[in-house]
């Protein structure tokens, strides 16, 4: 008997690399708070997880199996600009730091609970599969 991984792992398996894909979107915004004219971006999760769980968009990447999905593609679709909560310093820059940050911290925590998930998910199917 086969085991179905979306049914066994659910969005868990999409989550953790949009929240990969999340994370270097926010550390770029970080890495380019002094530059002048840059706009602040982000992933909008809930398109980025439907497009992935749905496995629809454009997808670039040839695949040996009609399951496979290049997550990067679908969620280079889903970035967007953040709006800025300040106003502007003179330079065009909408980067704000501490929205940053803070948007970073959740973000880690938020892909460490997935992992969390996963692995809950996995033991289970160890079990199930050793019979314990």
């Amino acid at each position: 008997m086969a085991i179905n991984f979306d049914n066994a792992l659910g969005v868990h398996q999409y989550t953790l690399g949009i929240r990969a894909q999340r994370a270097e979107v926010i550390a770029s915004n970080i890495a380019n708070a002094d530059t002048p004219h840059y706009k602040a971006r982000d992933v909008n999760f809930d398109k980025a997880l439907q497009a992935a769980s749905s496995r629809q968009g454009g997808l670039a990447m040839s695949s040996s199996d009609s399951r496979h999905f290049d997550l990067e593609a679908l969620s280079q679709q889903n970035y967007g600009y953040r709006v800025p909560n300040q106003p502007d310093t003179g330079d065009g820059n909408t980067v704000d730091m501490q929205k940053e940050q803070s948007e970073f911290m959740q973000n880690a925590l938020e892909y460490q609970m997935s992992l969390g998930f996963l692995d809950g998910k996995f033991s289970g199917l160890k079990k199930a599969i050793r019979g314990d």
